[in-house]
């Protein structure tokens, strides 16, 4: 199992989610930190580093794995639309 960090942007993202959606994110990323490769997953293309993305309805989780370190890094979590801005 990994440990979860999560960036500024994530955290913040978190703490002005309601309630309800936060719960879902934290559960989703709970899954990630046991398996951070289940069927659903996309690489973000374009990006030099090796990011990865899931869907939790409307919203992206971006993440990538630290493997050296035993971490992974929620680099991003937002809406569709302007999560790859």
């Amino acid at each position: 199992m990994f440990n979860v960090e999560l960036s500024s942007l994530a955290h913040h993202f978190l703490k002005k989610a309601d309630k309800q959606l936060a719960q879902r994110i934290i559960q989703r990323i709970e899954k990630l930190a046991e398996d951070p490769f289940p069927a659903d997953i996309k690489r973000v293309v374009n990006r030099k580093e090796k990011i990865f993305r899931v869907s939790v309805g409307d919203y992206r989780i971006q993440y990538c794995v630290l493997y050296e370190k035993n971490i992974l890094f929620i680099s991003d979590i937002d809406k569709r639309e302007r999560a790859y801005e």
